[in-house]
């Protein structure tokens, strides 16, 4: 290790600490005094670990200000301590709570939320309990697994634990496929691939069609015919599991019932039946979509608008199941494909009130006709939150209200400062678990001018 920095600790050196919280990363975080500092509390961290737990890690890394630690022995458990489902969970970095009981994750969730509020965006708001998923494991109906193909994976880390050797000519495509890692990265590492037969946090349907896949994938390697490392796709939906990027897959989600009023009594379909590329961003988790939408259309319509503008539209999911409560309602999107999709999916639900469009990135609300003091927007951005350019247009407009959804909380609550600056005022955060077993979770807040 040339580069490595031996302060406070030398590589491989084994320290004992107990874990005081978990971070947003969903490590463990404890401090230990410092040799010849015993008032300096260094921090470290160290994953898979669990609050009150007394721990034996290994360094192998140090910062500026803390250092990172592997778990080498849980020497006082938590009482939330569970044994995780997963025969690979703590090599596989898809998952970071399996060892977790599910309501204290979510008790974490909660926690984690409330300090990212404080912490970035200055504001102490008391923060709804995390709304759980329906199903705590075979929930996620996409995965996306990965592999290098021989000559590819002969020069990344983790070679040796795939059975491969890295001399040259050492092994065919044909005999080194046969033990090629297919799946998802190893914890802690940019490239070393781990490889997963099974994902338990994956529909059973997915895991069925795991088995074809991956064997269909090593007879292709021994064949030579991939050249470059790939991503595989497998995606459930209510016509099955396909793997074709390009297919088109029907979704249908229940809708929760509205209020009466003269626009749900209307138009109220009993579900939404949405179709779109497999390849297009779409949520993983359906069985959480019912109460995910249901909220974020209560939410716009507490509002008392009578239009509605989703901003990040894609193929309609939050602009459709809003619509049955608003008047009108618009769906932006840069994307001209997923405007498309929404447009036949607002005419098989028999939605006459929602209008999409393809819109310029740089000018979002051109042309729209609604009143911007009876209007509310649904923003719902890509994990690095809003651009410059877009709030600035998005205040330009000055909506009523609007409602924001992030699978990104951190980034989420950095943009909640340009909101307050902008004369809004926090009215309501409310989580979702959409990932169990991950650190990952939406998060929902709402904005009244």
């Amino acid at each position: 290790m040339k580069k490595y920095n031996d302060h406070p600790f030398a590589y491989h050196a084994e320290i004992e600490l107990e874990v005081s919280t978990l971070t947003n990363l969903g490590s463990g975080l404890g401090r230990v005094a410092l040799p010849g500092e015993a008032d300096a509390k260094w921090v470290v961290m160290v994953p898979f670990t669990l609050p009150g737990e007394r721990v034996r890690a290994r360094v192998f890394r140090n910062h500026k200000n803390f250092s990172e630690a592997d778990l080498v022995a849980v020497l006082t458990p938590s009482p939330h301590r569970v044994t995780p489902r997963c025969a690979l969970y703590g090599r596989c970095g898809g998952c970071q709570y399996q060892h977790l009981a599910y309501a204290e994750q979510l008790a974490w969730k909660r926690r984690q939320v409330a300090e990212l509020l404080e912490h970035m965006a200055g504001v102490t708001f008391a923060v709804a309990p995390v709304i759980g998923s329906p199903q705590e494991f075979g929930y996620r109906s996409k995965i996306t697994p990965h592999f290098n193909p021989p000559r590819v994976a002969s020069h990344v880390a983790g070679v040796a634990d795939s059975g491969l050797s890295s001399e040259p000519g050492s092994a065919t495509p044909a005999t080194a496929s046969l033990n090629l890692p297919i799946g998802f990265l190893r914890q802690g590492t940019r490239f070393d691939l781990v490889d997963v037969p099974r994902c338990e946090i994956a529909t059973d349907a997915i895991n069925e069609k795991l088995s074809e896949v991956r064997a269909r994938t090593r007879t292709r390697l021994a064949a030579g015919e991939y050249q470059r490392a790939a991503t595989l796709l497998l995606r459930h939906a209510k016509d099955g599991v396909t793997t074709d990027y390009d297919a088109i897959i029907t979704e249908e989600i229940a809708l929760e019932s509205l209020p009466a009023s003269p626009q749900s009594a209307l138009r109220s379909p009993q579900s939404l039946r949405l179709r779109f590329l497999a390849r297009d961003f779409f949520q993983n988790n359906p069985f959480i979509l019912p109460a995910f939408t249901g909220y974020v259309r209560a939410q716009a319509a507490a509002s008392g608008a009578r239009f509605l503008v989703d901003a990040y539209c894609g193929s309609g999911l939050f602009a459709l199941a809003c619509a049955p409560a608003f008047e009108r309602v618009a769906g932006v999107e840069v994307s001209e494909s997923s405007v498309r999709f929404a447009r036949e999916n607002a005419a098989a639900n028999g939605l006459a009130n929602a209008t999409f469009t393809a819109g310029d990135a740089a000018a979002i609300f051109a042309g729209l006709t609604f009143p911007a003091a009876d209007t509310v927007v649904v923003i719902d951005p890509p994990r690095k939150g809003c651009d410059e350019g877009f709030l600035a247009q998005l205040f330009a407009y000055g909506p009523r209200a609007v409602v924001y959804v992030s699978c990104d909380p951190a980034t989420q609550m950095r943009d909640l400062k340009q909101f307050l600056a902008a004369g809004y005022a926090l009215t309501a955060v409310q989580p979702f678990d959409l990932f169990p077993q991950t650190r990952h979770l939406e998060c929902v807040i709402t904005l009244r001018r």
